[in-house]
């Protein structure tokens, strides 16, 4: 299909509100490319709201959400992940125990997009309470658990994109890469920027926690 078609295509997934089909067909253009369609922001209410209640940056928020399921609240993994965030119920009772919230019932609505939002924009919160601020480790422990990026950042203090690099799953690699690309690109549009600049994102150098810093939150899911 031509780029014309292809965005055609987007738009009509975009107007049925199947996300995933939107951006992955918009992301197919090779020289015609429409920001609107490859990062499209449903639920921005809802995911602004929940940034601010947790303190993140709504477009962190965003572009992790648009990594893990573009956008679709229904999806379940195998491993039974749930939701805009992909939660596991395990993890989301364990928040809502957290937050003050009857985990039962916060279980029970996990596929709901606001209960989903509330517990996932928390549970990253805290992981990036722990790991320093850095949205990269953050990123690689939302995918691959928080205890990997823990032993990852230990040894010599590498320069934040060297130790993007140096990740050993392919699959975390690549993930925090697309989380913080995203996450670039939701910036510039949520402030009316044609771009926004990604080296923040990755922090200047990750190394070993310091010394004076709080310990790790070992109960972190």
């Amino acid at each position: 299909m031509a780029d014309r078609e292809l965005l055609a295509a987007a738009r009509l997934a975009c107007d049925a509100a199947d996300w995933q089909l939107c951006i992955n067909t918009a992301e197919r253009t090779k020289t015609e490319v429409d920001l609107a369609l490859r990062y499209p922001l449903p639920y921005a209410a809802e995911i602004s709201a929940a940034a601010k209640g947790a303190g993140l940056e709504p477009a962190f928020l965003a572009g992790l959400i648009r990594q893990e399921t573009r956008f679709m609240t229904q999806l379940r993994s195998h491993a039974g992940a749930t939701g805009l965030m992909q939660v596991m119920p395990a993890t989301g009772r364990w928040v809502a125990k957290k937050i003050g919230l009857e985990p039962a019932r916060a279980d029970a609505a996990l596929a709901d997009p606001t209960t989903n939002l509330l517990l996932g924009s928390r549970y990253l919160r805290l992981v990036l309470d722990d790991l320093s601020g850095s949205q990269a480790m953050a990123a690689a422990a939302y995918n691959a658990g928080p205890g990997r990026p823990r032993r990852w950042r230990e040894g010599a203090v590498l320069d934040a994109a060297a130790w993007t690099e140096s990740i050993p799953f392919n699959e975390t690699r690549d993930y925090v890469k697309k989380v913080l690309a995203n996450t670039a690109v939701y910036a510039a549009l949520l402030d009316g920027r044609k771009t926004a600049p990604l080296r923040p994102r990755l922090g200047s150098s990750i190394g070993p926690r310091d010394a004076a810093a709080a310990p790790a939150n070992t109960e972190l899911p």
